[in-house]
């Protein structure tokens, strides 16, 4: 009985508190917030198509105009590419390549014809790929006529710090770039090895490690480099700690495991850049494959001393050297375990240079599979490695010939377009900094796609089609259709407005 009238009482007390007077309920209703943003339409709009395609004239050539219509569910028949603007993710920081001494080298070989067509290729935002991001080394790389660094060897208070090598060929060509590119560039810079003296193998070449005494030296002399570019009109935007920490190469490198580039990050160069008042600059982590980067991250971002000085992690294309395909799960592990920081491409190039090989089609089509994968993973930023080559794919002091999207025939002193220049431009035109990546979806394999929105509300949708087959399709965004067909060993950016 006692228990029998306690629930009674309970009961009662529940129902005196839900209930006001005339069984109104007393909770307030609860009410669905009204939409900041008016969904997307695509009605009314139109669409303007740029093609690349094998076997054609095609070099992101205006190929169309398509109008929509209604197509309120497709049949499973019907291959769509499907949009959903309303979808927002990451916004780019923009698309660019990396100016080398190589490319500063090969560029001052050519006649000024030559010169400023290759700036309006890369700078132009009408008629060229439009770049907004740029790379360079901090000393010498690879691709460079030799080794060389800003101090006399064995300097270690880097009195005799001076940039006066970089004087004659690459601070002329960052200059005009910055100008091509409408006065402003986001510009980071990357180091391949520091001295030979303050390294474990004293040599600036094949691996060996930075010593611990020289940590402090070291931080002192990627400041001074900063500070000493920046002095000479070129700002500076961000830095990676250590290109390729992991590969002792037969070129500058320097091995970090993951512990140690973290634990340099939070007692040496994130302090060093705040000491400095250089804390405002975009600290970039690990620069290395992606078969890698989410244990590199997740050691450095996990630390909240190191992860704090760190904006983001950046990553190259080369572990297909291992037979594997491009890991770009990895890239999409690290967005999602750690959102809140940034993720950048910051070096690709296709190895093993031929001159009888510059006319190849897959060449562009690696660029392409590349851009829309690490864009889908998370990546807001995307750097080629060398803008401009030689006829032999270099110079480069090692003898690593590589592919760049342009070369330089020396002895005409013209351009050769490779394909993936144009395989570039097929995002870099369109996707301006600060656009929002989108929701896109492919209903075939045959078919690989991304999506932004620009600041200006215009929508750019790339497609690309790695097969020999045509492929008739639609471009569906929320019940409007345009039909379209995507042909061989193609791609196409359509620009939504």
């Amino acid at each position: 009985m006692h228990i029998k009238s306690s629930k009674t009482k309970l009961t009662s007390l529940l129902l005196t508190l839900l209930f006001s007077s005339g069984g109104t309920l007393l909770f307030a209703q609860v009410k669905k917030r009204p939409s900041l943003q008016t969904p997307y339409s695509a009605k009314g709009k139109t669409i303007t198509v740029y093609t690349t395609a094998e076997q054609s004239d095609l070099r992101i050539s205006q190929s169309g105009t398509l109008n929509f219509k209604d197509l309120k569910q497709p049949l499973e028949t019907q291959i769509c590419v499907f949009v959903d603007p309303d979808r927002k993710f990451q916004t780019l920081t923009g698309i660019g390549g990396t100016i080398t001494d190589a490319v500063a080298e090969t560029y001052a070989k050519l006649p000024r014809e030559s010169q400023q067509e290759f700036l309006k290729a890369y700078y132009d935002q009408q008629e060229g790929n439009g770049y907004s991001l740029a790379r360079t080394t901090i000393h010498s790389s690879d691709f460079s006529n030799d080794s060389y660094t800003y101090i006399k060897e064995g300097d270690k208070s880097l009195k005799s710090f001076t940039v006066e090598h970089d004087q004659k060929y690459r601070i002329p060509l960052l200059k005009q770039a910055i100008a091509a590119a409408g006065g402003q560039l986001t510009l980071f810079v990357s180091p391949w090895s520091p001295p030979a003296f303050m390294k474990s193998n004293n040599n600036m070449l094949r691996g060996g490690q930075l010593l611990p005494e020289f940590r402090q030296t070291w931080t002192d002399y990627v400041v001074k480099f900063i500070k000493t570019y920046e002095s000479i009109g070129i700002p500076i935007w961000g830095l990676t700690v250590q290109n390729e920490p992991m590969a002792t190469q037969k070129w500058e490198s320097c091995i970090f495991s993951a512990e140690q580039e973290r634990d340099y990050i939070k007692q040496f160069l994130g302090p060093g850049l705040k000491k400095n008042g250089l804390s405002g600059k975009k600290l970039i982590a690990w620069d290395h494959n992606r078969d890698q980067v989410y244990q590199r991250a997740s050691t450095i971002l996990e630390d909240p001393e190191a992860a704090k000085y760190v904006w983001g992690i950046g990553y190259h294309w080369y572990e297909t050297w291992t037979g594997s395909d491009m890991l770009f799960n990895n890239v999409k592990l690290v967005h999602e375990a750690f959102p809140e920081k940034q993720l950048i491409m910051t070096e690709g190039c296709v190895e093993k240079f031929s001159r009888d090989s510059i006319g190849r089609w897959d060449l562009g089509e690696r660029y392409g599979y590349s851009l829309i994968n690490d864009f889908n993973s998370g990546a807001g930023g995307w750097t080629d490695w060398n803008m401009l080559l030689d006829d032999q794919g270099g110079p480069n002091h090692v003898g690593n010939f590589c592919f760049a999207p342009i070369h330089a025939d020396l002895k005409t002193g013209k351009l050769l377009y490779t394909n993936s220049y144009y395989y570039l431009g097929h995002f870099s035109r369109f996707i301006k900094p600060g656009a929002r990546r989108v929701a896109a979806s492919s209903g075939r394999d045959k078919l690989m796609t991304t999506a932004f929105e620009n600041k200006d509300g215009k929508l750019v949708i790339v497609v690309m089609n790695k097969t020999k087959d045509k492929v008739p399709y639609y471009l569906w965004i929320k019940g409007q259709a345009a039909e379209t067909v995507s042909l061989p060993h193609s791609i196409s950016t359509f620009i939504v407005q």
